[in-house]
């Protein structure tokens, strides 16, 4: 039997131009300067800086025009004045006066030192070897990872030099070249795994006892030492608690990844740019937009007389017909550009300002624990925006406040209800709980059931299940591993 129903359906559909604008939203600022350069590499009627001629100063942009695409465009239907009137011309530049007063541009120089594969290759050529075992040596040095790890087994090596070098040698080759880059600085390189990591950088230590006892647990009881079995290492070795805790203290020294160590690594460390700035001005708060998120952008003087031109002559060829639909797209798509960075401008100071109200308790102190419940649901109210847009904002922005930089996404936080029925954030009670763990006696951890008990006993009723999930969170290992002797 067919049935037949009304159903209803809503959809919406967003234009390339809307999408365009949630990816300039969720841009941070270095990012944001990458688009706006490409962006005026691109289009040739989108200019940076102020305009020069008065003429065009005082002018607004019409937004009226058609973004439906390109491939409808008849140049009939182009009314030339709608380009060239002076209501046409942009007079804001995307200014404002909410933006920080850091307007100064800054390079910041990097020093470009050698590689970590040339630091190795400049150690082993001073070394006498002869062609074959400079090649091997070489290839051993270039399957080195970043960390300081040969990675690969000898025999997949050996197989590789003879495909892809012809050069043919044996395991007892390798294992003795391989030794010769193990002794390469720094201390560890060349290691197949950890524990053959740790022990070259106990034994280029030097002999001492506790440096011998650190050398015979990590080759004969690697696996108790990582699970924290100290008992079975205290009955294994015959020494007393005192001498093990020397071992591991030796141990605990070295550098698990030697590679990172070199100071020659020509990797750039990610500068953070705050995208805001919030001060406080006589016991209130002032916040700020990075000026770099504000640069002043024009359409081209040069377009519009091209676009005068055209309109002047009495004679349209095909080629000038053609020539005009190139600009007018150019010119459309640098007022929706202009337009779209005043829209993005306003949305994240829109944005951050709520933020920033509804923490104003916690910003104005920097104590952590007056940080109020807030998800993204609640600024959305506030603003009356798509949680969505505050998502993009908050995920990738930072704020840099009297208590240093911060990431924004780090002020939500979901709520929980103490013992009095108040709300909390999960924010407090994960620094609660990191305080507790921290205080604890290291010689007894305390498993999540008695962290729990803890908890529920300073006014936060919280089950095993929760604490485990903040622990692992808070990236802190269960009690087996936090035990020390």
């Amino acid at each position: 039997m067919l049935k037949q129903g009304l159903h209803q359906k809503l959809l919406q559909k967003l234009s390339p131009q809307q999408i365009q604008l949630m990816k300039l939203i969720q841009l941070p600022t270095q990012a944001f300067e990458q688009r706006l350069k490409q962006e005026l590499e691109e289009n040739p009627a989108l200019e940076s800086g102020k305009e020069n001629n008065d003429e065009f100063s005082d002018n607004e942009i019409n937004d009226e025009y058609d973004d439906s695409g390109n491939e409808s465009i008849n140049t009939d239907d182009i009314n030339i004045d709608e380009y060239l009137s002076d209501d046409e011309i942009p007079n804001y530049k995307t200014q404002s006066n909410n933006y920080s007063p850091d307007d100064e541009e800054r390079d910041i120089p990097f020093a470009s030192g050698t590689s970590f594969t040339q630091h190795l290759k400049n150690q082993i050529n001073t070394y006498r070897l002869n062609e074959k075992e400079e090649i091997i040596t070489d290839f051993l040095i270039g399957s080195i990872d970043e960390s300081g790890y040969l990675r690969r087994d000898l025999i997949d090596v050996l197989d590789d030099l003879a495909f892809t070098q012809n050069i043919y040698t044996t395991i007892e080759e390798l294992e003795h070249l391989l030794k010769l880059v193990q002794d390469l600085d720094p201390a560890g390189v060349g290691a197949r795994d950890l524990k053959e990591c740790l022990v070259i950088q106990l034994k280029r230590k030097g002999e001492k006892p506790a440096r011998t006892l650190a050398i015979n647990i990590l080759e004969q009881s690697f696996d108790h030492f990582v699970k924290k079995h100290y008992s079975k290492l205290l009955q294994k070795f015959h020494v007393n608690e005192t001498e093990l805790k020397d071992a591991i203290k030796q141990i605990e020294k070295l550098n698990p990844k030697p590679g990172g160590s070199h100071v020659g690594n020509n990797k750039v460390a990610e500068q953070i740019v705050p995208d805001f700035n919030i001060r406080i001005v006589e016991g209130e708060l002032e916040l700020t937009l990075n000026s770099r998120n504000a640069p002043e952008l024009h359409v081209s003087k040069e377009y519009n007389d091209l676009l005068s031109g055209y309109k002047d002559s009495r004679e349209k060829s095909q080629s000038q017909k053609d020539a005009v639909l190139f600009i007018k797209q150019k010119l459309d798509s640098a007022k929706w550009f202009i337009d779209a960075i005043k829209q993005r401008q306003q949305t994240l100071f829109l944005n951050m300002n709520a933020i920033m109200q509804y923490q104003k308790d916690y910003f104005l102190t920097g104590d952590e624990r007056k940080l109020k419940p807030m998800i993204l649901k609640d600024i959305a109210d506030t603003i009356n925006m798509d949680v969505s847009t505050v998502s993009r904002v908050a995920n990738s922005k930072f704020v840099s406040t009297p208590y240093g930089t911060k990431l924004i996404k780090d002020f939500f936080s979901e709520s929980m209800k103490n013992d009095q029925g108040d709300d909390v954030s999960t924010k407090e009670i994960k620094n609660i709980l990191s305080t507790v763990i921290e205080n604890e006696n290291k010689k007894k951890p305390m498993t999540d059931d008695k962290l729990a008990v803890i908890l529920k006993e300073k006014g936060y009723p919280i089950a095993r299940r929760t604490i485990a999930k903040y622990r692992e969170q808070l990236e802190i290992p269960v009690a087996r591993l936090r035990k020390e002797i």
